[in-house]
């Protein structure tokens, strides 16, 4: 395949082109029509990695937890619009941070191939994209209910607004970002319930009371601070190995402004909140033995986890190891959560 140049970002980039193929003998070029889908399809399939389609759905299906652990049923009408709207809303988040960080995208190892920095898209079409995105995706959750959607448009300017300029600052962007970042499961919970305390709202917007209210009405909060506490060792981890990434790009972390042993304290100081706040939805009775047995089990894993990286020779590949299995963590919780309900 070869490649012809283009213009993007004010730098001249180079996008693939079919190549020629073989016809009775005869070299045939690729037409027009070829070129162009050729372009349309490259097109869009960068606008699709400016959502970051990855994070995307594992977002997604926090929300769709959110639905699931609610004391009231929502009909599927509703949820499909909730889960649509969470959606939109998060991916239009993603595209516009990627807008804003294109120049320090380019000075990053891990994302300077990104779309923008690498030339294959203009910031304009990367700015409109995001902003059509979340446009769209307010009247979505505003059919849902008016609480859900204020959710999600601050879920969606706190994070473009406060967490992406203040990375540039402070450490404490962690903090500012984790809050939208644990925003979905809340979204999904109101969506049910039309509230931040289920059962004290009864029915919900487009939700369903048959087989009486379960659970418990702090669920939403809860799993809340639960996806807010996971964030916290899992970026740090993030940021411990690639620290140099980070420094060159002149973002602030804390094993860049305090050093990786402070890095690591924090870690496992995270670890544990994470493990009580856990134990917490056992406690309010969101879910019942399996999720209290699984929460211990794998809290315990992840307290010796995190404690071993206090040790002088833990290194990168331990701060891979905490990132990998936090990953494993949550999929795991999240789902026997889902299983083991209360009152399911």
């Amino acid at each position: 395949m070869t490649r012809e140049p283009v213009t993007a970002g004010g730098s001249e980039r180079y996008a693939p082109v079919p190549p020629s193929h073989v016809s009775d003998g005869i070299v045939v070029p690729p037409t027009l029509g070829t070129l162009e889908t050729a372009r349309a399809s490259s097109v869009l399939r960068d606008l699709a990695l400016l959502t970051k389609p990855r994070i995307t759905v594992i977002v997604v299906a926090t929300c769709a937890a959110g639905m699931a652990i609610a004391p009231v049923r929502i009909a599927g009408s509703v949820a499909l619009l909730a889960v649509l709207g969470t959606t939109l809303i998060v991916a239009s988040a993603n595209a516009l941070n990627m807008w804003w960080e294109r120049d320090t995208d380019g000075l990053m190892t891990r994302t300077r191939e990104r779309p923008l920095p690498a030339g294959r898209l203009a910031p304009d079409v990367a700015l409109f994209f995001g902003l059509a995105l979340g446009a769209s995706s307010i009247p979505m959750l505003m059919a849902v209910n008016g609480v859900t959607a204020a959710l999600g448009a601050f879920a969606l300017v706190t994070y473009v607004l406060a967490y992406t300029p203040l990375k540039r600052h402070t450490s404490l962007a962690l903090w500012v970002g984790a809050v939208p970042g644990a925003m979905p499961p809340l979204m999904g919970w109101t969506s049910a319930t039309g509230s931040l305390f289920g059962a004290l709202a009864g029915v919900g917007s487009g939700a369903s009371a048959g087989g009486g209210v379960r659970g418990s009405p702090l669920g939403g909060l809860l799993l809340f601070s639960f996806l807010f506490a996971w964030q916290l060792p899992h970026f740090n981890a993030i940021a411990l190995f690639r620290a140099d990434d980070y420094a060159r790009a002149g973002l602030k972390v804390v094993a860049v402004e305090r050093g990786v042993r402070a890095a690591k304290w924090q870690i496992a100081g995270y670890a544990a909140l994470l493990v009580l706040v856990s134990l917490g939805l056992a406690a309010a009775r969101v879910a019942g033995l399996a999720f209290e047995v699984s929460a211990l089990t794998l809290g315990a894993l992840f307290l010796v986890l995190a404690g071993y990286g206090l040790r002088a020779k833990a290194g990168t590949g331990w701060a891979k190891g905490v990132f990998g299995y936090s990953i494993v963590y949550l999929t795991v919780l999240l789902a026997v959560l889902v299983v083991d309900r209360s009152g399911s």
